[in-house]
């Protein structure tokens, strides 16, 4: 297996192990966002352009849900006026 082999593997481990962790806290979602950046840069340098779009697509997702995840906990513990 060469390195960018064992890079690929890494990245899609590391986005489902976030994945399921995902509900635990917006610091997985965060975690996730990374493992699509890092799946999309592995689309990319093997030739599969389209897995690296779709990937750099989920990045995008996925850190805008982080974005608004951590606006909602910082709404939530602002105190009532």
């Amino acid at each position: 297996m060469d390195a960018l082999t064992l890079f690929g593997l890494f990245a899609v481990s590391f986005m489902l192990l976030c994945y399921m962790m995902e509900e635990r806290a917006p610091f997985w979602t965060l975690l996730f966002a990374l493992g699509c950046l890092m799946g999309s840069a592995y689309g990319f340098l093997q030739g599969a352009w389209p897995f690296g779009l779709v990937e750099l697509a989920w990045f995008v997702v996925a850190l805008r849900k982080w974005v608004a995840l951590r606006r909602s906990a910082v709404r939530d513990s602002e105190p009532l006026a």
